[in-house]
């Protein structure tokens, strides 16, 4: 009975290494995301930094600037876990929020989190024409709201040449 239990749990050990394993491949499938990516909107620089997935982890900076001020930022980070890839946003370096991956692509992918207030699900996708966006969605004030970024790939953050 009890070699019975360490077989199964030894066996859910393997399996859960496995589905780690399958997560960061999803990770590695996220790889066009890699870059630094400018854009603007409404007086807005914005600008969003994505590392080469290395080790089963992409890590990411958000920025906004307007009136050469920075207005807000935001660490971000896909993982894989035993429960499957998520996105971690950590705004204003709060303590981070997961987001499932529930939807990948070939350029796109779709995270979710149906508990957290706004937002509820993050999209990225890269165009045709390589312009990457962004959009994030969900309720707000009574009625389904959204934000979305559209960048171009950039050269090196100045400095880096």
């Amino acid at each position: 009975m009890k070699e019975a239990a360490i077989g199964a749990t030894a066996l859910a050990a393997i399996l859960a290494g496995g589905t780690v394993a399958a997560a960061a491949g999803e990770v590695e499938r996220l790889a066009w995301l890699e870059g630094r990516w400018v854009g603007e909107k409404d007086g807005v620089a914005t600008e969003e930094y994505w590392t080469a997935p290395l080790g089963g982890v992409l890590l990411g900076l958000h920025a906004d600037v307007k009136g050469g001020r920075l207005r807000s930022w935001e660490f971000l980070r896909v993982d894989t876990t035993p429960e499957g890839t998520f996105y971690f946003a950590s705004p204003r370096s709060a303590p981070p929020t997961p987001f499932k991956l529930v939807e990948l692509g070939d350029k796109r992918a779709v995270f979710e989190n149906p508990q957290h207030d706004f937002p509820r699900r993050i999209l990225y996708w890269l165009d045709a024409a390589g312009a990457l966006h962004a959009r994030i969605e969900g309720p707000r004030g009574g009625h389904t709201a959204f934000e979305e970024w559209e960048w171009t790939k950039a050269a090196a953050p100045r400095g880096e040449r």
